[in-house]
């Protein structure tokens, strides 16, 4: 295949203006806030900031921001992975961890002694004490700053949670593939695990054939996997237990392109549906539409939280009832702002925030469905398609 005909990839990377104009935001809260600048040594914050990717450790990794300036700070042996993922940012560097100095006087060489600095709420101590020894007569304070940046999507940004979506779409097909034609070979149905470890091989080989500059994070692709009773616990792991004819069972599926995340969940009946099966799985659909519904600018998390769950509870299921209606998705699989209760954060447009309301029966089965939904002018617009009724839902035995 010669250049002319060579497919185009999709590339994961951010181009430089992009993180420009994410650090003018940040750049407007910074002074909003009052701050000379703020300093953040989480991994999705510093991504966010500067586009540099890692996977975090016990040596030290910061993003600086001020007015006129961002820095990444990095141990040296990372200083070229920064520079090949093209950081934007000015590197600076420290030997080694514990080190002989403390890590952070590189960043304290670079930034004024005695500033007010916001510092991200999810520093740990340690970590904090190693800051204030480093800058002793600067000020931290605690600040969400860049956590609030982070709400709304660039548009560079929803593309690439677009490209998940797709890509979880296939991997929800690709695990029902598995399974009818281990049905049609009439040989054993795979196991949880099993049907993980497949999906999951689908989403990253589909990432590495379809596109370029990667982004690879602990998590590319790939979910959990629960069938039966299993089901019925929320996080549970895959086992080996392996699927059954009458299962209930659950595909809760996600992929992360240029590190931003989505989650796509179906349930599924294996063979005919009982009435029991498609009460819970209908009750959980209208749920689930009715919250979409709910998604929409101006719309508090918690209102939007309430009216999705009230339908579970009319129905009479509140009982099974074990978790809120969602949460926001960016750099995280789970961050602010959390549809609850608790969060009266306005929607606005431009939010990415899952839709995944769910009922879970001990010794019987969980039921969820769930769509990551991008916030629009006039209401939300879910990224994945896999269908959702349970007509669509039944692999027939």
């Amino acid at each position: 295949m010669n250049a002319d005909t060579a497919p185009t990839l999709f590339s994961q990377r951010l181009s430089p203006d992009v993180y420009d104009r994410i650090q003018a935001r940040v750049r407007g809260r910074i002074d909003d806030a009052g701050f000379d600048g703020i300093l953040t040594d989480d991994p999705e914050d510093v991504s966010y900031l500067t586009g540099f990717f890692h996977h975090p450790g016990e040596r030290p990794v910061a993003a600086y921001l001020d007015g006129e300036r961002a820095l990444l700070m990095v141990p040296v042996l990372e200083r070229q992975h920064a520079e090949e993922q093209h950081a934007r940012a000015d590197i600076v560097t420290y030997a080694e961890y514990p080190g002989v100095e403390n890590p952070f006087m590189a960043l304290a060489r670079a930034i004024p002694a005695a500033a007010r600095l916001g510092v991200t709420t999810l520093v740990t101590q340690h970590r904090l004490a190693m800051m204030s020894r480093a800058l002793p007569d600067a000020v931290f304070v605690p600040t969400e700053v860049v956590t609030l940046a982070r709400y709304v999507k660039l548009p560079e940004e929803v593309a690439l949670h677009r490209e998940a979506a797709r890509i979880t779409d296939l991997m929800l097909e690709a695990g029902l593939a598995l399974i009818s034609d281990a049905i049609a070979a009439g040989g054993e149905l795979p196991s949880e695990a099993e049907l993980a470890s497949h999906v999951g091989g689908v989403g990253v080989g589909r990432m590495y054939a379809e596109h370029r500059d990667v982004v690879v994070i602990s998590f590319m692709a790939g979910g959990l996997v629960y069938a039966g009773a299993n089901s019925a616990i929320p996080h549970g792991l895959p086992s080996s237990y392996r699927l059954r004819p009458g299962d209930t069972f659950m595909l809760s599926l996600g992929a992360a392109v240029g590190g931003r995340f989505v989650e796509g969940e179906r349930t599924f009946v294996l063979g005919e549906p009982t009435a029991e099966q498609r009460r819970y799985h209908d009750t959980i659909r209208l749920a689930q539409a009715v919250g979409s519904d709910a998604i929409a600018p101006g719309v508090r998390c918690a209102d939007s939280n309430a009216r999705c769950l009230d339908v579970i509870r009319e129905a009479g299921f509140s009982q099974y009832l074990r978790h809120r209606q969602g949460h926001g998705i960016g750099l995280g699989m789970h961050e602010p702002p959390w549809l609850e209760d608790g969060d009266p954060t306005p929607l606005e447009t431009g939010m990415i925030v899952s839709n995944e309301p769910g009922i879970y029966i001990p010794g019987h089965a969980g039921y969820r469905i769930s769509d990551s939904m991008l916030v629009t002018p006039t209401g939300s617009e879910p990224l994945t398609s896999f269908p959702r009724s349970l007509d669509d839902c039944v692999v027939s035995f």
